[in-house]
């Protein structure tokens, strides 16, 4: 059983999330919060499995939801958050997945009228995987993120493998080990991967989150 705990600070939503993941007989939430505080203090009292969070709630109503999943990365590092948000702001993606993808989502609102779509979130970010709403990396790389438009059709099959294993959490001593390659051939394969995908004038950090971030949204 997932255990869930939902953040929301407007009550008719935060009702309706809980209606949408607890006609799943494998969630259930044990806890809800109307901020950031209460939401902190639910995962403490309740040590539940996934966090369910609004981006924006009180004290400040800006950043409240990735400031959630920061914090519960440093104290709960085996819990998952998936963060809901009415703005596809790149920014604020970077920021819920900085620190690494594994356990981390970060969806639209309007998903909350998909319920599969916010269900099967739920349970990847339990299961240690990631989420992200195809229209946040749209507009974070200013392309399509599925489909023969996508910039990832330009990479060959070893540059997808060696993505895959970036979007696995893997360095490159990993990943070299993982495809048995040497670690220089990896750099390669990474260099050319922000070459084709246009984010070779990226800081190396955001470039490596953006490459995967867009990986994760076609899958």
């Amino acid at each position: 059983m997932i255990r869930a705990v939902v953040c929301e600070d407007n009550l008719l939503v935060r009702e309706g999330i809980v209606t949408l993941i607890t006609t799943e007989p494998d969630i259930t939430v044990v806890a809800q919060a109307g901020g950031l505080d209460e939401a902190l203090a639910a995962v403490a009292e309740h040590d539940p499995d996934v966090v369910l969070t609004d981006i924006r709630m009180p004290p400040t109503h800006t950043d409240e939801g990735v400031r959630v999943a920061a914090a519960l990365r440093r104290s709960h590092p085996g819990l998952g958050v998936v963060v809901l948000s009415q703005y596809d702001d790149p920014d604020h993606a970077l920021r819920v997945f900085d620190g690494g993808v594994a356990r981390r989502g970060y969806l639209l609102k309007d998903s909350v009228a998909a319920p599969e779509q916010l269900v099967t979130a739920v349970r990847t970010v339990a299961a240690g995987g990631s989420t992200i709403d195809p229209l946040v990396v749209e507009a974070m790389l200013g392309a399509r993120a599925a489909g023969v438009d996508s910039p990832l059709a330009r990479l060959s099959p070893r540059e997808r493998e060696v993505l895959a294993e970036m979007a696995s959490g893997r360095n490159n001593g990993a990943i070299a080990a993982r495809l048995v390659l040497t670690v220089r051939a990896v750099e390669r394969h990474i260099n050319s991967i922000f070459a084709k995908l246009g984010l070779a004038e990226e800081e190396d950090y955001h470039r490596r989150v953006r490459a995967v971030l867009l990986f994760l949204a076609e899958r």
